[in-house]
């Protein structure tokens, strides 16, 4: 039985961490079946004993909405500013 949460209570947004061995990936693959991308690079860290990963990742929809926001925040300050650059940055 899994104790994934259900689609609906999904966060967007996992940092997984953990030592760098298989387990990790398996929770690393698993995340991905589960319909998540991986987000930006993997860090690692030296513990002293143990090298320490961690992996970002996200459901595509969230990427998408904040696709969507940014592009709607620039046509805004584009209808704003229509006119006053010349496409160089300047005014």
């Amino acid at each position: 039985m899994s104790d994934a949460p259900a689609p609906d209570e999904r966060l967007s947004y996992r940092l997984i961490t953990g030592a760098d061995n298989r387990e990790f990936c398996e929770r690393i693959s698993a995340a991905l079946a589960d319909g998540y991308v991986l987000h930006g690079s993997p860090a690692a860290t030296f513990n002293g004993t143990t090298v320490i990963v961690a992996q970002a990742i996200v459901l595509p929809a969230a990427i998408a909405s904040a696709d969507a926001a940014v592009a709607t925040a620039v046509d805004k300050l584009d209808a704003e500013f229509e006119g006053e650059f010349d496409g160089e940055g300047h005014a």
